[in-house]
């Protein structure tokens, strides 16, 4: 597709990126106690495999990914302490504890994979086992969308380095600083999914990162990789709208990116196949943006997934004496979530932690009542009608939320940021989705009570009429008139002398 893209709605934000990216990304020191999450952001939990006082080290496969979840790896060595319900960045979760042993010795069966001798099965087979994940934000296992991706033939893979939040920039440090490990597991994801080419896209306001990813592919003359330079426009890191503005495609409001030939992959996730076939490291470790005014000395730091939070700030020069912190968030500014304290661990999709002072974020103000604007429609970039959804979610109406395309949400808060109103539309979205999905659950469970009921009752009746049949078959010959005979067998009547 050439020209500039078309993008819907969305909004141009004012960065807070400069002073994290004046740094080189900071290595934090392997922490003394690892809280590793069952859940790491997928919503969907990994099997635990060890029981509790095993040794581990780092690297051990220590859980099991299922369905929309990753294999987890302990990120240090020492051992299992225990499992318990902990605060993560996703709420409540049960939570593996591994005491380090400050030795942080690498498990001996890490390798560097001979990738280019694997066929995709095989590849993808390694990658799995390597628990790497989306970095983006979703992490789901990077290997089950890649061979989905090959099952349905797609010809486009997407690197995701639009990263359009106003204060996240891990994934522009980590292009600046490893752009060769951004294009080496493209190469080697194109392998795993079968796809023809590969685009790397980048927003053009990073223009270190789209420097070092030139060079790199330089480097690699015969990879059929491009870079594309997009504008800087919110949430232009979403999927549908990252791959609308790419490839011109629109992904169906039912489907998923492979229904159009496209796969999507973050940079962070590049960059963590490259660790597992270069040097056999599976994902124990992300880039996180740590920063806001409370804190004294923001930066992108290398984390082991499992730290405290704490343990990052303390790496960034600890809370700001001069600006008091008000409030610990998750993700963006837009679309992350509060903390409740700083000992919730990092996790594969912890991105970023704005450690906000007063002035930082919007502040709070008063909810008043909607005064049809429209202002929210006009930013929506997939072009949904919030005030009809919000008066939908208001009053419970579950068809009005599915007519308006509740399920199409992508949870952007665009909306909340131009409402002059105040009203928060993106958590009234949320908590109606919940809702949503919780009355499917229960109608699920409803249809599966009466299924299993009526197989209890074909049960009792299949029952009864045995019974029935058994009592009559037992009165039949009770009275000597219910025996059958066989051939050439008196049947116990009298023979007729007429017949003889």
């Amino acid at each position: 597709m050439n020209g500039r893209p078309a993008i819907r709605g969305g909004l141009r934000l004012d960065g807070h990126k400069s002073r994290p990216l004046t740094r080189p990304i900071l290595a934090v020191p392997a922490p003394r106690t690892a809280i590793l999450a069952l859940d790491q952001g997928s919503g969907e939990p990994s099997q635990p495999l060890l029981d509790p006082g095993a040794t581990v080290r780092a690297g051990t496969r220590v859980a099991s990914g299922c369905g929309a979840s990753a294999d987890l790896h302990a990120p240090i060595s020492g051992r299992l302490r225990e499992y318990a319900t902990l605060p993560t960045a996703n709420g409540p979760g049960r939570c593996l504890v591994i005491e380090g042993d400050d030795r942080d010795e690498p498990d001996p069966a890490l390798a560097a994979i001979e990738w280019r001798a694997l066929d995709a099965d095989a590849l993808l087979e390694r990658l799995a086992g390597g628990g790497v994940a989306g970095l983006g934000g979703a992490a789901f296992p990077a290997a089950g969308k890649l061979a989905l991706a090959r099952a349905a033939g797609v010809e486009w893979l997407i690197l995701n380095g639009a990263e359009c939040e106003p204060w996240i920039c891990c994934d522009d440090a980590l292009m600046r600083e490893r752009a060769a490990d951004v294009v080496l597991g493209a190469q080697v994801m194109l392998a795993a999914c079968g796809a023809a080419r590969a685009t790397i896209a980048v927003e053009d306001d990073k223009p270190e990162a789209l420097a070092a990813l030139a060079a790199a592919l330089a480097a690699t003359p015969d990879a059929p990789i491009e870079i594309r330079a997009l504008p800087a426009i919110f949430p232009l890191g979403a999927e549908g709208q990252l791959i609308a503005a790419v490839t011109g495609r629109e992904v169906p409001h039912d489907g998923l990116p492979p229904r159009v030939g496209v796969v999507c992959q973050n940079v962070g996730t590049a960059a963590a196949v490259a660790d597992l076939v270069s040097r056999g490291t599976p994902c124990i470790s992300r880039i996180v943006t740590v920063s806001g005014s409370g804190v004294q000395a923001p930066a992108n730091v290398q984390a082991r997934i499992g730290t405290p939070i704490a343990e990052l700030i303390a790496a960034c020069g600890g809370y700001s004496p001069e600006r008091s912190p008000e409030r610990l968030v998750a993700g963006g500014s837009l679309t992350g979530r509060p903390l409740a304290s700083d000992s919730v661990p990092v996790t594969k999709g912890l991105n970023c932690v704005i450690v906000a002072a007063a002035g930082d974020l919007p502040p709070r103000a008063a909810e008043m009542p909607c005064i049809r604007c429209g202002d929210c429609a006009a930013v929506c970039p997939v072009a949904l009608l919030p005030q009809q959804l919000h008066r939908a979610a208001q009053a419970g109406d579950a068809a009005g939320l599915a007519r308006f395309g509740l399920a199409d949400c992508i949870e952007c808060g665009c909306c909340d940021y131009v409402c002059p109103s105040a009203i928060p539309l993106t958590a009234r979205f949320r908590a109606a989705r919940e809702r949503s999905r919780l009355h499917e659950q229960e109608r699920h469970r409803a249809l599966e009570a009466r299924e299993r009921y009526e197989r209890h009752r074909a049960r009792l009746a299949r029952r009864a009429e045995e019974e029935r049949s058994a009592f009559e078959q037992a009165r039949r010959l009770a009275r000597g008139d219910g025996t059958t005979s066989g051939p050439g067998q008196d049947s116990g009547r009298s023979r007729d002398p007429d017949r003889d």
